[in-house]
């Protein structure tokens, strides 16, 4: 007896149809699955097995021959265990459904028949909305997720036996819809804000206009001044994700595993802040199966590097890649992985790498060569960039005293969003999207800076010893704090001002 239907194999963040050919023939008990299936995949006779006599199944006890096609595709996970067992189930006739054909199986059987979720449950539902006139069998547990994807038939079920009855016509399941405007609705919460942050309203300002520009920012400062407490609220303060950012960020935590419980769709702003031990592949994505890393989990939202000179160095140079490309690029024998990786980089260090009591440095616990060393860890390339450098001072203690609340994300927020639709508007024939992305042609056609904002910058490098690279990088601050003020073009006062946060260009660093 023969049988075919449909399941997906994930690539990356994308799905690709896979057809699970089943062959019956007389003989002993000999299951054999072909078509370059992974060991979990492999494993999946001993499940199917188990699920099929624990759920009154028969198994056949017959030479059985499972064929995943395309051949020269990989295929990974515990999703392939749903459509195995259909496969079998129909090849034995204890399926009987003329339009088997119509629907894509994917589902993880736990021993007694139950369903447990899968990762890619979103990314196999775009896969099928994108073909069209296929209906998707899902895991209760991934019906919201799946359901996102709208135009897409979602039939979540419990059980093997339950998808059995609902093929064999016994038991009647209506099509699964979530909302997406509520699901933005419950979702799009922050649990920090602005207001909570006491001073540092020079580092805030910074902040601002990082988020403003999409401008990378280190920031510089003695233990417990607050740098961390500051990254953690940038996201707040970025505009809402719009619903294809959402639904890119999701299928990426979704195919990860690292989706949160019960979370359908990620409407806030991912923020990532990796230990400074990460390894190469934990930072930018890899393995024997490619799986995405900080900074794709990070895409469209914010890496926070803590303790930024900590990191290896090899770490940190393979940034480089994504930051320019906006793609991490994983090349195995087998095949190409991509994944997105536009993100908005933050990264804190100390001054100095001295020992500190509190926020103060203990005296003579650092010589002159060791924090040459210090900086030295810190590559030009990778400096260049970070568009902004902020200097985060310990908060004095009458500060920290105030009972005034800071100026809540909500306003600065508002600000920023002005800023970006100024930005979107003149960038609106140059395919590029924020002040950060421009290039020196674009600086040269598009910023819109007068002379004497130019001849500011010139003085101000020669003065203050400043390095060429941090020319181009200042313009473009200066043009997204023209943004944020509203001025048409780039002026002397707001030269100045992005000049003052390249303290790292100068001669001696910050």
């Amino acid at each position: 007896m023969f049988s075919k239907l449909w399941t997906v194999a994930l690539q990356g963040i994308d799905a690709t149809l896979v057809e699970v050919e089943t062959q019956l023939e007389g003989g002993l008990l000999h299951f054999i699955i072909v078509g370059l299936a992974g060991t979990s995949v492999r494993e999946a006779k001993d499940r199917v097995m188990a699920a099929m006599k624990n759920s009154g199944l028969l198994f056949p006890r017959r030479n059985i021959t499972i064929n995943l096609a395309p051949a020269d595709l990989r295929k990974e996970g515990s999703a392939f265990d749903l459509p195995i067992a259909v496969g079998l189930l129909a090849s034995s006739g204890q399926i009987i459904n003329e339009n088997l054909d119509d629907y894509v199986f994917v589902g993880e059987l736990a021993l007694d028949g139950r369903l447990r979720p899968i990762k890619g449950a979103l990314p196999s539902a775009l896969s099928l909305r994108a073909l069209g006139g296929k209906k998707l069998i899902v895991p209760v547990e991934n019906a919201d997720e799946a359901a996102v994807a709208e135009g897409v038939p979602i039939y979540p079920m419990a059980s093997l036996r339950e998808v059995v009855d609902f093929l064999n016509g016994e038991d009647a399941v209506e099509p699964y819809t979530v909302n997406i405007g509520e699901l933005f609705e419950q979702n799009r919460n922050y649990e920090v804000d602005f207001r909570e942050v006491k001073g540092q309203q020079r580092a805030k300002r910074a902040l601002e206009i990082a988020a403003a520009g999409n401008h990378n920012l280190l920031m510089i400062g003695p233990p417990g001044s607050g740098k961390t407490m500051l990254a953690r609220r940038l996201p707040t303060i970025l505009p809402d994700p719009t619903l294809d950012e959402a639904l890119q960020s999701t299928q990426i935590h979704s195919v990860a595993g690292t989706l949160p419980p019960r979370t359908a769709l990620l409407a806030t702003r991912p923020f990532r802040a990796p230990h400074h031990t990460i390894s190469d592949a934990g930072l930018i994505g890899g393995g024997t199966i490619p799986v995405p890393g900080e900074v794709s989990l990070a895409h469209r939202g914010v890496l926070f590097l803590d303790e930024l000179p900590e990191f290896r160095k090899s770490t940190l140079e393979v940034l480089r890649q994504p930051l320019e490309d906006g793609e991490v690029v994983i090349a195995r024998v087998a095949a190409t992985t991509r994944f997105p990786s536009r993100f908005l980089l933050v990264a804190a260090m100390n001054p100095t790498s001295g020992r500190y009591h509190g926020n103060e440095l203990e005296e003579g616990s650092v010589t002159t060569a060791q924090q040459r060393a210090y900086r030295a860890r810190l590559s030009g390339p990778l400096l260049d960039r970070i568009d902004l450098h902020v200097p985060v001072p310990a908060v004095k203690a009458e500060e920290l005293s105030l009972k005034d609340e800071g100026e809540p994300s909500e306003n600065i927020r508002q600000r920023v969003i002005a800023a970006r639709d100024r930005q979107l508007a003149r960038f609106k024939k140059a395919k590029i999207f924020s002040n950060a992305e421009m290039s020196t042609r674009h600086l040269r056609e598009l910023a819109g800076i007068t002379e004497e904002a130019e001849a500011a910058l010139k003085l101000a490098i020669q003065r203050l010893g400043l390095s060429a690279r941090a020319h181009s990088r200042a313009l473009k601050v200066a043009r997204t704090i023209a943004d944020l003020a509203g001025h048409e073009n780039v002026g002397e006062a707001d030269v100045l001002e992005a000049i003052s946060f390249r303290d790292l260009d100068r001669e001696g660093g910050a």
